[in-house]
């Protein structure tokens, strides 16, 4: 399956790139997109993280995240290389509503969305896949696993959060490595998958999907 990209390489592109892709990795507010994308990043992550002060309690509701700390005011960035040239360049998007007017500006030019969800706070999740939406960006869902969070179906989740039934869907510790990675991939699948039916136009719709083993998975190197 996936392989976790290797700390040593560099900020220079590999060879090997063909394709370049920006996907956006959102969320709510304490999900764990900076974590994400710390764990699978081959780059040093780039962030833009602010201390939560006194001001913040007001506007940015801790519930459910007594613990954290710090903020994203604007991007976390970074990047991942998978086989067969393509390299996704990785944007991570504040969740709070404040930073609203940054989201058109970040989403530009993006092709997909990875849409990380904590089941414990389902609610929070939908103003953010509101926004995907309304951007039209394809996406799909990673259920940030936490201890205490209580264990659903996927038809509950699916129904909690509306998706449309070819949205994929995936449980993710955002911390691992190899689970970020798989993550990422399924949002990869959901793209090709897209892509080959829009080419092959409207009797594409009975296309299969294509297996997952086809889909790139990240080099060794």
């Amino acid at each position: 399956m996936a392989s976790a990209p290797s700390s040593s390489n560099g900020l220079h592109l590999p060879d090997s790139a063909r394709e370049l892709v920006k996907i956006l990795v959102a969320g709510p507010f304490g999900v764990g997109k900076t974590t994400l994308i710390d764990s699978v990043s081959e780059i040093r992550p780039l962030h833009t993280e602010e201390q939560l002060s006194e001001a913040s309690v007001a506007v940015d509701d801790l519930a459910g995240v007594r613990d954290k700390t710090t903020t994203t005011v604007a991007i976390d960035f970074g990047r991942i290389s998978l086989n067969g040239g393509i390299v996704l360049y990785l944007f991570g998007t504040p969740g709070q509503e404040r930073f609203r007017s940054l989201w058109k500006d970040i989403a530009y030019g993006a092709l997909g969305a990875l849409v990380l969800v904590d089941t414990r706070r389902i609610d929070d999740s939908f103003e953010v896949l509101g926004l995907v939406e309304d951007a039209g960006l394809p996406y799909a869902v990673a259920l940030n696993t936490f201890p205490d969070a209580r264990q659903y179906t996927e038809e509950q989740l699916r129904t909690s959060l509306d998706l449309e039934p070819g949205t994929p869907m995936i449980a993710c510790d955002a911390r691992d490595t190899r689970a970020s990675i798989d993550a990422l991939i399924s949002l990869v699948q959901h793209l090709l998958t897209r892509m080959g039916h829009r080419s092959q136009g409207p009797a594409a719709d009975s296309a299969e999907p294509l297996p997952y083993d086809t889909v790139p998975s990240p080099e060794v190197r």
